[in-house]
């Protein structure tokens, strides 16, 4: 069901305060911690006594202490103390998870430690920038499965019927989609032209009229996403022409981390080339993106359900494309991360 040699989103930076924070990922229960040199910790969320929760405890130093009979134990997650005795008992070890901080998320590792490679986790290629403005990132969590929601990431033509109101535009209900395999994902695009702009980026545009309007939607293996927006005056777009000054870009960063097999949390940023420094903009594109993503769950929970209720077959549409090529790799990178572990 998972894949585990990934870096998945264990939770934002803001949310570890003094006490351990637990969490649940890929159906291991995790302790996270920042100890007080800075440097955070993930610790497989049971003591080995008598498996009271670590994130019940209390954090000492670098350490962590179990809030039941007082076991400490450092970030590799060895007790380097036990209350009364001499030295800690054999086996007094929990697991520990490779984490790391980016864009103010901690992203934990959950698989075999020795592969873990910072390196890897998802590239944000303007975080920094300050030509770009970042709208501030928020997560919900959605009933259903992750790959339902890698189906929807890999099917823009829902737009049309799903966000009327906000990403839907002229061309989006039938204008064909394109599918490009890589070694990393699936990316799905399709360029709109000469059609009226979607609500949700209207307002923002340095130009007045219709618009050439590219979707991309790219799909990261296992299930991290990055979506590419970008509007131009009408008679500038497509794919072999130079980006238009007065051209709207805007990356948006989504971060899928299955909880368990229908549970999964949906973290999400956004960054873009106008209004880099206006709060209110980034304000209201917060409430715009919240607003379509509740529609996306409504949506993605009812199809959880009836999927689990079914006793029929389902069947696909042409725009499954992107999607159906995913899940199909994908199963294919878990079969053989099973196959060598075993």
């Amino acid at each position: 069901m998972f894949l585990r040699n990934a870096w998945y989103v264990a939770a934002w930076e803001r949310e570890v305060g003094e006490a351990p924070y637990a969490t649940t990922i890929l159906g291991d229960q995790v302790a996270i911690y920042r100890g007080a040199s800075g440097k955070y910790a993930a610790l497989a969320d049971a003591c080995p006594h008598r498996k009271v929760p670590l994130s019940m405890g209390r954090v000492k130093g670098d350490d962590v202490e179990c809030g039941y009979h007082g076991l400490v134990f450092d970030c590799t997650g060895s007790c380097v103390r036990a209350p009364g005795d001499a030295k800690p008992p054999q086996g007094a070890q929990v697991r520990s998870y490779p984490i790391e901080p980016r864009y103010g998320l901690l992203w934990i590792w959950m698989g075999e430690p020795q592969l873990a490679d910072p390196s890897e986790i998802f590239e944000a290629e303007h975080w920094g920038d300050p030509a770009w403005g970042t709208t501030a990132g928020d997560d919900m969590v959605f009933a259903c499965n992750y790959l339902h929601i890698t189906d929807n990431l890999l099917d823009p033509s829902h737009v049309a019927w799903v966000h009327p109101g906000s990403f839907a535009g002229d061309g989006s209900d039938d204008t064909p989609l394109q599918v490009t395999i890589a070694d990393d994902g699936v990316t799905v695009w399709r360029w709109m032209l000469d059609t009226g702009p979607a609500p949700f980026y209207a307002p923002y545009l340095r130009f007045a009229g219709n618009c050439d309007r590219k979707q991309q939607y790219e799909m990261r293996y296992p299930c991290n996403a990055l979506i590419k927006a970008y509007v131009s005056p009408a008679g500038t777009g497509g794919e072999d022409k130079p980006v238009h000054p007065d051209a709207f870009l805007m990356d948006s960063f989504n971060f899928l981390t299955p909880v368990d097999e229908t549970t999964t949390r949906y973290f999400w940023f956004q960054m873009r080339n106008v209004a880099a420094d206006d709060a209110e903009a980034s304000r209201r594109f917060a409430a715009s993106v919240r607003g379509a993503f509740e529609e996306d769950r409504t949506i993605l929970q009812a199809s959880q359900r009836g999927m689990a209720e079914s006793t029929s077959s389902n069947v696909n549409l042409r725009t499954d494309s992107g999607g159906i090529r995913f899940r199909h790799r994908l199963a294919q990178m878990i079969e053989a991360e099973l196959a060598r572990l075993t």
